[in-house]
């Protein structure tokens, strides 16, 4: 079954989208992302996940204003919907339930991340 199904990039897209809030655009998502992960992202690849996280209906697009700075075109925004929100709760929810279902030995850590001695 494939409820709120999220791709890697696509869940980090999201969670960015949710860290910037009402400041989610394109190249903003992108240093974010760059930023917190040390990780580089080509603007290909940021593309393709926001035209494929508003395809599933989890993010809607929209139009800021015009800048100077954009020969005045407007920054497209990112917000996420309550299917986003949805598939959010239900990618971490899952992630948390088989983190939670590994024996502590078999990663030789106790709970919490300590390292078994």
């Amino acid at each position: 079954m494939k409820k709120y199904q999220l791709g890697e990039f696509e869940e980090i897209v999201i969670l960015t989208i949710g860290v910037l809030f009402k400041d989610a655009y394109g190249v903003a998502i992108k240093k974010e992302i760059e930023n917190r992960l040390s990780r580089k992202v080509s603007m290909g690849a940021m593309h393709t996940a926001l035209v494929r996280l508003e395809d599933k209906g989890y993010i809607r697009s929209y139009d800021g204003e015009a800048t100077n700075e954009r020969a005045g075109r407007p920054k497209k925004y990112f917000q996420i919907t309550a299917l986003g929100k949805k598939a959010m709760e239900y990618t971490r929810d899952t992630r948390n339930s088989l983190w939670q279902a590994i024996p502590e030995l078999a990663l030789g850590m106790k709970r919490g991340g300590e390292r078994y001695e």
